[in-house]
């Protein structure tokens, strides 16, 4: 008999935790859970996200920390030049922390974070590859006249191209951005423009305007600077939120001037927009 009551209290312990983790999975407001996973909270997302530790702050970690490092070379800080001291940025401080976030964030359901993570983790890694000195991808566009290849109108040319490609797909993200908050969509709109500014210089290069280049290239490298402390910025107010800091920073929501998005999307058309929310961030 003691034990059948011990089962029951167990079983009433099990049935009083669960409905705690529901409760607190349905309570969380919309507003909240878009600013700690910048991502819109949809109905079935809430179990992962009680379960596992939010992976979102990590890659921004990865990715501010290579963006402020890439920045500040690119600007010629204290007469630095060159990536070859840094290039563990490409390679592990940037991509590994961010492929760790992307997989979390798929296992938890909350797919733009999981876009965000897995896009700048490839951008690390392949611009990383044309850094890497020991590869000498421009050796073969090399002359007598530039043994290295490296200022080769071909090889610049190339990497020009790549790069105004990757601003359009940065641009496309910036999009969705719009429905988050500001700060992150002053993130990646910043980006797209650093990456094309940075391919002007690429194509500057290409066409022997040294001069032009290297003032293309510090305004890029100045904004993606930019980039680096809005993404500190947010990465702090993520950590904040999931340490219990209360902290009345401001990051500029957009969701409340978008339908909402914490219902089935079968409902959506039938559901009239949800009133302005109050709250400032």
């Amino acid at each position: 008999m003691a034990s059948h009551n011990s089962d029951t209290a167990t079983d009433h312990h099990d049935i009083e935790k669960g409905l705690h983790r529901t409760e607190t999975s349905v309570t969380m407001p919309p507003e909240l859970f878009e600013k700690l996973y910048l991502t819109p909270k949809v109905p079935h997302v809430g179990d992962y996200n009680l379960r596992f530790a939010n992976p979102t702050a990590l890659g921004f970690v990865g990715f501010v920390i290579s963006t402020f490092t890439f920045s500040m070379v690119l600007m010629g800080w204290g007469g630095s030049e060159g990536f070859a001291p840094v290039i563990s940025i490409f390679f592990f401080t940037g991509p590994l922390l961010l492929t760790f976030a992307m997989v979390f964030e798929w296992i938890m359901g909350n797919f733009f974070p999981m876009m965000v993570m897995g896009l700048f983790a490839v951008f690390w890694l392949s611009f990383g590859v044309i850094q890497l000195p020991t590869l000498n991808l421009s050796l073969p566009y090399a002359t007598s006249s530039d043994p290295t290849g490296a200022t080769s109108a071909a090889f610049n040319t190339d990497v020009g191209l790549y790069l105004i490609v990757w601003g359009f797909a940065l641009f496309t993200f910036f999009v969705f951005t719009l429905k988050i908050n500001v700060v992150f969509a002053s993130i990646f709109g910043l980006v797209s423009a650093a990456t094309w500014i940075l391919g002007g210089a690429y194509f500057k290069v290409a066409a022997g305007d040294f001069e032009t280049a290297q003032r293309l290239q510090t305004a890029g490298g100045a904004l993606l600077f930019v980039v680096a402390a809005l993404g500190w910025y947010m990465t702090f107010i993520i950590m904040a939120g999931e340490m219990r800091i209360t902290l009345k920073l401001p990051v500029g929501d957009l969701s409340r001037f978008w339908p909402r998005t914490d219902i089935p999307i079968a409902a959506a058309p039938a559901t009239p927009p949800a009133p302005a929310r109050e709250h400032g961030d």
